[in-house]
């Protein structure tokens, strides 16, 4: 049953200029026994999210198309059983301690070597096989509808050094905006890389792939990968190879082509070097679904995105509609730093240390055209 939480009307002059609800119900146990919460955000438009407290999934979130008709745009799941069973693919979930891979699972801080959790071949992938994704994170309804989520990460969970808090909050403004903001502390010197793994198909989720959606990402170096799918430490300009999207392009136009970074990826999993350069909040990338008019522009203050194109969905997940998830049917824009940090000097520091706040902003933001 749901329980209305938080509800928030700003007035000036007499003129209400914003709104928010937070709703919360019971999503069922984790196997240990967990209680986990899922939250509904709405906002005065008519947008829906639904996120829950087990890895701080958006298990859901709905927009409008050209004529005013919602639609769940992310992909997800029916059951929490169902995400703890088989979420390889983490959809929609927050990805901590380190987003993306770490090379041969493993980096040096201070002349001292830490060894990390193996779970993509002999590297680290989404911060190891209990990642943050894994996690029940504890809620809190903040007095503007804002949903916090609050995980605390003990010295050495995972290999890594220090006792990490990271405090993630979603909002749903009346802008059609889903923010998500990142901040955490250590009391060791560590590395952090939070970001969420959302996947989006604008047709709606389970409508099949997503092969003719446009993007472009604001973006002209990407960073190529070895044949583990680990940063080289160049960072190459995109123009005249498939990797160029600085103008709107369908992501099905060059996926095939006989590219090597391509054949490694097995489409496109990589990260993009933004022009923006990070540190302050600015476009990074665009979707545009011409059949519904759906749009999707994600503004961040990392310094690069990962576009993966679902190469690795294999039709073994049923979503929530009861539509199985085939591969290419949804893409994720992960905001980052980039992959092996903590093994390319040269890459902008994933360093965190004592007394510092890392803090982080990421916005998808919805319209239609």
């Amino acid at each position: 049953m749901y329980t209305q939480l938080a509800v928030l009307a700003l007035a000036i002059g007499g003129m209400t200029i914003a709104t928010a609800a937070t709703n919360k119900a019971d999503f069922g146990k984790t196997k240990e026994g967990a209680p986990v919460q899922i939250f509904t955000l709405t906002n005065a438009k008519g947008m829906e999210a639904k996120i829950m407290t087990y890895g701080g999934i958006v298990v859901s979130l709905k927009a409008p198309d050209r004529k005013g008709a919602m639609a769940d745009i992310v992909l997800g799941q029916g059951s929490l059983k169902a995400y703890e069973e088989n979420n390889g693919p983490y959809l929609g979930a927050l990805i901590g301690r380190y987003g993306n891979r770490i090379g041969h699972a493993r980096f040096n801080l201070d002349g001292k070597e830490y060894i990390l959790e193996k779970n993509d071949g002999e590297n680290t992938l989404h911060g190891g096989a209990h990642g943050f994704n894994t996690k029940v994170w504890t809620p809190k309804v903040l007095p503007d509808g804002g949903l916090e989520l609050t995980y605390v990460s003990k010295d050495g969970e995972g290999g890594y050094p220090g006792t990490l808090t990271l405090v993630v909050v979603y909002r749903l403004t009346d802008s059609n905006e889903l923010k998500i903001d990142y901040a955490a502390t250590t009391d060791k010197t560590t590395v952090v890389n939070p970001t969420n793994h959302s996947y989006f198909n604008l047709k709606g989720e389970g409508n099949g792939d997503i092969l003719d959606h446009l993007v472009t990402l604001y973006a002209d170096r990407f960073t190529p990968v070895d044949a583990g799918l680990i940063p080289t430490g160049e960072l190459k300009p995109v123009k005249g190879t498939p990797f160029d999207f600085t103008k709107p392009t369908a992501i099905g136009a060059r996926i095939e082509q006989n590219d090597e970074q391509l054949k490694l990826g097995k489409g496109y999993d990589h990260n993009w070097v933004l022009n923006s350069g990070g540190g302050k909040l600015a476009l990074a990338a665009k979707v545009e679904e011409t059949t519904t008019g759906r749009v999707m522009e994600v503004l961040t203050t990392e310094p690069g995105i990962q576009f993966y194109t679902g190469n690795f969905l294999d039709g073994s997940i049923t979503g929530k509609g009861g539509k199985v998830y085939a591969r290419r049917n949804g893409l994720a824009l992960e905001t980052q730093h980039f992959p092996d940090s903590p093994n390319k000097p040269k890459f902008p520091t994933t360093t965190l240390l004592p007394g510092q706040k890392f803090q982080s902003e990421t916005v998808y933001r919805f319209s239609a055209h």
